[in-house]
């Protein structure tokens, strides 16, 4: 008889060492190392965890925050790079899952940075990323929107595990897209974001989305929050001189671990740094199934149709002739795409036979 996994997840609550990248990293592996001591097989950080989120979106003018946008650019990372290998290590040497958010500079572009989450298996492969599809409002000065290429579920020992980054959490067919290829383990990546409306309760608000999904889609959803530290308030009144009184509003960060019942496991974080754990057990997604499968028996699919374009978007596309064959006349080769051209903006590309 098959059975589903059991484990021990947690969720990190914690500030990264704001721009500074390999601090960053270093913060990271050794809160890796520290959940791996306390049994954890996943380990799941906060939204653009390396190296910090852009806070003077939010509180100043797009011209001000420029500058603060060129110290973004030179502190994010491309992937695959150094950085990243750190964390894969990391992941390795513990035999552990990671999921962690990172601003991910293309490789051919210092004006694209992507929110992206990276998935990491315990062998330190890296399994893939997500970007965030859709930056949420003031963030739109910052990230570039990502494609439906990262909408993915990863089968992993653990079991099918996903993720979305913050605000996408409330994007209902994203979530049904990661629902619908399987997903029965989520991780939703969130940051503190004191500087919301005054009526605003971001720790509230972000328990409600992941108790939307996991009730929704009959899965656990893992919670990861970042936390706003002195030292980001203490940059952030360099840009403006109220920033202490934004950025240091209670109730802005919730990171924990909801059941396939909507219900949250164990104690939840509010604002303070930690780290969560939990025991999961899939199978405790079965039952629950049996009254409402949206992905299943629960729905029309002679009525309703969600369609996802997984191809991945691309600044240029280049094309050239097979250099075997000669330019021109009749028994000219016809136009194909170039074998050395990218296929995704992850490379810059190589050099191209071009078309006479």
């Amino acid at each position: 008889m098959k059975s589903l996994p059991r484990s021990r997840v947690a969720a990190v609550q914690a500030a990264p060492v704001f721009l500074d990248t390999d601090a960053t990293v270093d913060k990271a592996c050794d809160l890796i190392a520290e959940a791996a001591r306390h049994g954890a097989a996943l380990v799941a950080f906060p939204e653009v965890f390396v190296p910090g989120y852009p806070y003077w979106n939010w509180i100043t003018d797009p011209v001000s925050g420029s500058a603060w946008f060129k110290k973004l650019a030179l502190a994010a990372v491309v992937v695959p790079g150094p950085e990243v290998d750190r964390l894969c290590a990391a992941a390795r040497t513990h035999g552990v899952h990671v999921v962690i958010g990172v601003n991910e500079r293309s490789p051919v572009s210092w004006g694209a940075i992507y929110n992206t989450l990276l998935f990491i298996g315990p062998d330190g492969q890296l399994l893939g990323r997500h970007r965030k599809l859709v930056p949420t409002w003031a963030e739109k000065l910052t990230w570039t929107g990502g494609d439906g290429s990262s909408l993915k579920v990863y089968d992993t020992a653990i079991g099918p595990l996903g993720g979305l980054a913050c605000g996408e959490n409330t994007n209902t067919l994203a979530r049904f897209a990661l629902l619908a290829q399987g997903e029965l383990l989520h991780v939703a990546s969130y940051i503190s974001l004191p500087v919301a409306p005054p009526d605003y309760d971001m720790a509230e608000a972000i328990k409600l989305r992941a108790q939307a999904h996991s009730f929704e889609g009959k899965v656990y959803t893992v919670v990861s929050c970042s936390t706003v530290s002195e030292e980001i308030i203490r940059a952030m009144e360099g840009v403006v001189g109220d920033a202490r009184a934004r950025l240091e509003r209670k109730s802005s960060a919730f990171s924990g671990v909801i059941g396939p019942d909507g219900r949250v496991v164990g104690t939840p974080l509010i604002d303070d740094e930690g780290i969560v754990y939990a025991d999961i057990d899939l199978e405790a997604c079965i039952q629950p199934k049996q009254m409402h499968d949206i992905v299943g028996h629960y729905n029309r699919f002679d009525v309703f149709r969600l369609e996802v374009d997984a191809r991945p978007q691309r600044p240029i596309g280049i094309r050239t002739v097979d250099s075997s064959q000669s330019k021109g006349g009749a028994g000219a080769a016809p136009e194909r795409d170039a074998p050395s051209a990218r296929t995704s903006d992850d490379e810059p590309p190589a050099a191209v036979r071009r078309i006479a």
